[in-house]
């Protein structure tokens, strides 16, 4: 298998049957499963650092990847500034990254109660017990952690210094 075919092989456009029989092996091996998300548009170093310190937290690292049209809701008309599928392959071409899957709605919570990760990460801007799936992961025994941020490093710094640029 080709290395581009490798890391296609590692996205899910939905939780599809392919990602709940890839989760039952995980599951059936015993992995400890990591679960973050989020818009990851322009990759930057702040993105690198985070998505590493969250694959070091357990055995295999999904990532839940807002759509283009979750990513609009979110963050207004002018982003994504990278479509869907780019932000897709460029997660998957990255060693640390085992899975990235799709999602559409305004948060990941189906997708965490689908997964059922032993360890949930987000950014340290957020309160643990105020991220989203809290609650799910919480209810299992799992870990819910959060990750400072390099500071300096964001996609809204980077659109802002290319429209002072222009």
């Amino acid at each position: 298998m080709i290395r581009s075919e490798i890391s296609r092989s590692k996205i899910y456009p939905s939780a599809n049957e392919e990602f709940h029989r890839r989760l039952a092996y995980w599951r059936y091996k015993g992995y400890r499963i990591v679960f973050t998300n989020g818009c990851f548009d322009i990759m930057h170093l702040g993105h690198i650092d985070y998505l590493s310190k969250a694959s070091d937290e357990g055995d295999i690292l999904i990532i839940g990847l807002n759509t283009d049209e979750s990513v609009r809701k979110i963050k207004g008309p002018t982003r994504p500034i990278s479509d869907e599928n780019s932000r897709a392959m460029v997660l998957a071409s990255m060693s640390m990254v085992d899975t990235v899957v799709m999602f559409s709605d305004d948060t990941p919570y189906q997708l965490i109660e689908l997964i059922q990760p032993d360890v949930l990460i987000k950014g340290s801007d957020y309160k643990p017990e105020d991220i989203v799936g809290f609650d799910i992961v919480s209810k299992k025994g799992g870990e819910i952690k959060t990750i400072a941020f390099v500071e300096g490093y964001s996609t809204s710094k980077i659109e802002e210094k290319i429209r002072k640029n222009v």
